[in-house]
């Protein structure tokens, strides 16, 4: 046996290694290197001694928890956590229904145009988030928007959607209009996968198109319902350019409405970076224990109904 055909095992051995060492190298540098940095900032905080002038008069020192400690005694973060929970009950149930509907229309034998549509539907998940925001921004000022004149001409009620309740409900349609399409193509093409022979079998059982959706279709594309799900849920909780987008618009839109804009508001604006990384490190662990105990909630429920 030659040195080449020995050496050939350890090579082939060793390629899906060297096929990781870029993508391996990409995520520690852009990815987590700096979630650590950001931890360690967050446990650290400036100094000043005298009156601050000089050369040693701030420097950086060990904080411990003093940053943590201040950030989840904070009001702003506190109300910001609460706006999004409230917008998440409206944006969440609503986006994830819309698109469970769209998906079970377009797997029906009966729709027309069905590329045509489904390409409708999604299209709007690719316009970028600002570009969003700003356009149904224009769309909800009194002065420019279309809709308003025609109320107008009409002598109809013209609400401020813009301020005070429905600001929840301009910027819940915003991330509805967005992110429906994403979801209904995961949930449609889980229906697509289902072997024609179910379908076959429930229509000579005699089931009806609806109750085939409820109990056939629904059922089979649950896990699909639950990915879309945690996408959602990890979106709300990092709702950040809808209401950025929005504040030059209205004076009802706070700087610190979500936890993110805190998280920018005392990074750039306050300068305090190293509170800002403790939120941000907080925001990390929320969302993560969040995700984790929805997919083990999941995952076993799952398990005990394949066990029935």
């Amino acid at each position: 046996m030659t040195s080449a055909a020995r050496r050939r095992p350890y090579g082939v051995k060793g390629a899906p290694y060297g096929f990781l060492i870029p993508a391996t190298i990409l995520f520690a540098l852009f990815f987590a290197l700096p979630i650590g940095y950001a931890v360690y900032l967050s446990f650290r905080k400036v100094h000043v001694s005298g009156l601050g002038l000089g050369s040693g008069a701030r420097k950086e020192v060990w904080a411990g928890l003093e940053n943590y400690t201040d950030a989840l005694t904070d009001s702003e973060l506190t109300h910001g956590a609460l706006r999004v929970l409230g917008y998440g009950c409206i944006v969440v149930p609503v986006m994830l229904g819309l698109a469970l509907l769209f998906a079970l229309m377009l797997d029906s034998e009966r729709v027309r145009l069905a590329p045509f549509t489904r390409l409708a539907i999604f299209l709007p998940y690719a316009v970028p988030g600002v570009v969003a925001a700003l356009m149904w921004g224009f769309l909800y000022l009194p002065d420019v928007s279309p809709f308003y004149y025609v109320l107008e001409k009409l002598h109809l009620p013209q609400p401020d959607l813009l301020d005070g309740g429905p600001l929840y409900l301009a910027m819940s349609n915003i991330a509805v209009w967005g992110g429906t399409g994403f979801n209904m193509i995961v949930i449609y093409t889980s229906l697509r996968s289902i072997p024609a022979e179910v379908y076959e079998a429930a229509r000579l059982d005699g089931a009806t198109p609806l109750q085939t959706a409820l109990r056939i279709k629904i059922p089979m594309v649950a896990p699909s319902l639950v990915l879309t799900f945690f996408f959602s849920i990890i979106a709300t909780l990092q709702v950040f350019n809808e209401p950025t987008t929005l504040k030059p618009l209205t004076n009802s839109l706070p700087l610190t409405w979500s936890p993110l804009m805190t998280v920018y508001q005392d990074a750039f604006r306050k300068g305090d970076i190293y509170q800002a990384a403790a939120e941000a490190v907080i925001i990390a662990v929320v969302t993560l224990v969040m995700s984790f105990g929805f997919l083990r909630a999941a995952n076993r429920r799952q398990k005990q109904e394949a066990t029935r």
